[in-house]
Order: C-alpha cells, then structure tokens, then sequence
C-alpha cells in the first residue's frame, strides 16, 4: 500500500512553513556496495531525491523523519542535517507543473509551490537490505541506486547527493561507529571494504590498519581460525 499523502496542501500551503523544505540523502551500503534512495515522480523521467515541505508544527528534523517515512516509507533513521540549499534557479516549475498534473492538480503561475525554496538537506548511511522502499502517492517508484552510475536527477539533487557524499567522506572516521554497518565482530579487512566502497578507491592495508588503529576505536579479539593459524586475521569489536 502506498503511503498517504493530503494533498490539499499543495493547493494553498495551508499550515506550512513557506519558502522552506527538506531533502533527505539516504545512502544505502551492503557487501561491498553504495547505493542511493531515489524516488521516480509520477510524470517525470528524472528521478529525485525523497523531500516534502515543513509544518508550522513541527521541527526541522521531524519533518525530516516525517516526509521520509510519507514518501518513502522509511522510518527509523537517524538523520543529520549537512547543508543548505538556496540557488535562486535550483528548481524548475516545469519539472513541477508536469509533476502536479499526473494528481490532477492545477497550478496558477503565482501559486506559492512554484515560488523559490530554501531547502535544508539531510544525510544518513544504512544497511540498505533492512530497508523496505516504498513509493508515495506522488511516484511510480522508490528504489537504490548505485551511487556511481547515476543518470540526471531532478532540480539540484544531483549537489545534493555531492555534498552528502562528500560529508559522508570526511566523517567516517568520527561517525563510524553510530552507522552500524558491521556485523558486532568484523575483521580489519571487512573495515577496509566498507572504507574502499564510500570513498570509491583503494586503499594500502597497512597504511589503513595504522590509521584505524590510531584512532584508538577498535578492541582487538581472537583470530578468526579459517585455515593456517599463522594466517587467520584477528577479529574486532568497536569500543563501546
């Protein structure tokens, strides 16, 4: 079933904060893979980013989560603001116009939907096979995408996935830990894969290990016994 969506408020942007939205970047990693939650808007060939607008009720980060879980059906997710968005030309009524006739709903030139937004973009990293994609009244599709071989995204998502990037990048050894994308016991190489896949490129194993080892974040364990004492890898936990 696909999530609901009241649509009277695209008529008058009754009870919204105006002139503000939220985009949410939710990066999917999985065996060695990095992917991208997209959603593929009724009556338009660019996919887009999960977004919506913020209710005068509500907080910043709980229209976030909210507008995730209404068009993607994703809850559960912590996000983390990264970056504000405001380009007078980052969005394109045509792209709008083609997009609200599939509802129906018409649009005057002057209505406050096709006026310019701000938007505040989100960023988060999960397992992306724990989560169940879920289209919006609004789309035909909400899937993963491979982060690398993206095609031409709607308005200025395709920044946006950039920024998130980018962000994700600098802040993997501090947040490391908070995403839980590894098992509770991994080895140093599992670490390095995960590393490899977001920063797209590979790594020296030693220059790696004393890096992370550096960070003084790991608790070192057992060998894992696959073989060859001497060659099994040690196995490690994140301290708590």
């Amino acid at each position: 079933m696909q999530n609901k969506i009241d649509l009277t408020i695209f008529r008058h942007g009754t009870g919204l904060l105006p002139s503000v939205s939220v985009d949410c970047v939710i990066f999917g990693f999985h065996d060695s893979q990095l992917k991208v939650l997209l959603l593929q808007p009724k009556g338009s060939c660019n996919k887009m980013l999960p977004g919506g607008f913020v209710q005068l009720s509500e907080s910043l980060n709980e229209a976030a989560q909210r507008v995730l879980q209404e068009r993607a059906g994703v809850k559960e997710i912590y996000l983390e603001q990264f970056y504000t968005f405001g380009a007078p030309n980052r969005t394109d009524d045509t792209i709008h116009k083609r997009y609200f006739n599939t509802i129906p709903i018409d649009l005057d030139e002057n209505d406050w939907i096709l006026k310019r937004f701000v938007s505040i973009g989100y960023y988060a990293l999960t397992d992306f096979t724990k989560v169940k994609p879920t289209p919006d009244v609004l789309s035909d599709s909400c899937d993963w995408y491979d982060v690398y071989q993206l095609s031409e995204l709607a308005f200025d998502h395709q920044e946006m996935v950039e920024r998130a990037l980018k962000t994700l990048r600098s802040k993997l050894d501090s947040d490391l830990v908070g995403f839980n994308l590894l098992p509770e016991v991994f080895t140093m190489q599992d670490l390095q894969n995960l590393y490899e896949t977001i920063l797209n490129e590979a790594l020296l194993r030693t220059n790696f290990q004393r890096k992370i080892l550096n960070l003084n974040i790991l608790e070192r364990l057992e060998k894992k016994m696959t073989g060859a004492a001497n060659k099994a890898p040690y196995l490690y936990k994140f301290k708590k």
